[in-house]
């Protein structure tokens, strides 16, 4: 078991009353596998994403990443935690427009203070560029790259260190449909060939289908539970079907 959250509440001050985010929020994840978090805006699952990464804390329960209880760590050993565990991606790319997509890429191990240019830190750079297919933009800078490789450099500069995790909120949400599924592909690829552990966030049960387990969220709870196995075609069919026995 690589992530586990226990009974999770999250409560936020909304004006002059409390917003219950997540209300008891239990789930696990196996190494290597693949899950997607399913559930319409507001809810709560991107709220859920944020504490299973160590982004926030809950106001109740606990999250264990990696045999750690990241929920009961203090600011900077939490930012280790996070530093050498896990990867994220979100649906804004976040890349630094001065530095090119090899700089970028380079960030988790230019923030460590290793040098990114020389040895095996540079093979891997190299190799998670061409992963992504890459290879041969590497001194191109974010301007000059479209939205779709764009989130290519920031899917690569989170896989770079190769985090015992992979966390991403709605990845393709600022794509087309064409070059969201090159991303969706990009990541299954990453799980199934190199057994990269995957948690997604969506709203898009084309984006879910990738996943071999969904779970659904809403009101701050899971919902359901939708078993989808490891598959090479991600047809969305059969997890459109359950959602709509669901009523969903």
């Amino acid at each position: 078991m690589i992530l586990e959250a226990r009974n999770l509440t999250k409560r936020f001050r909304l004006g002059n009353r409390d917003v219950d985010a997540l209300r008891g929020v239990s789930l696990q994840v196996s190494r290597g596998e693949f899950v997607a978090i399913m559930g319409p805006s507001g809810s709560g699952k991107s709220t859920l994403l944020q504490l299973l990464g160590g982004l926030d804390t809950p106001t109740s329960g606990e999250v264990v990443l990696d045999g750690e209880v990241i929920s009961h760590l203090g600011d900077r050993a939490a930012t280790r935690l996070r530093r050498e565990k896990t990867g994220f991606v979100f649906q804004f790319f976040n890349l630094i427009p001065l530095l090119d997509v090899y700089e970028n890429v380079a960030l988790p191990y230019t923030i460590a203070g290793v040098d990114p240019r020389h040895g095996e830190t540079a093979v891997r750079i190299r190799e998670v560029i061409e992963q992504v297919d890459l290879k041969g933009r590497e001194h191109h800078r974010p301007d000059q790259l479209s939205a779709g490789e764009q989130q290519r450099v920031a899917l690569a500069r989170a896989l770079v260190a190769k985090p015992a995790i992979l966390l991403a909120d709605e990845p393709t949400g600022n794509l087309d449909y064409s070059t969201g599924g090159e991303i969706l592909d990009e990541l299954w690829r990453s799980c199934d060939g190199m057994g990269q552990t995957i948690v997604l966030v969506t709203h898009d049960a084309r984006a879910a289908a990738h996943a071999d387990r969904v779970l659904v969220v809403g009101d701050g709870k899971i919902r359901d539970e939708i078993e989808l196995g490891r598959r090479q075609d991600p047809d969305p069919s059969p997890l459109i079907a359950r959602l709509t026995q669901l009523g969903l």
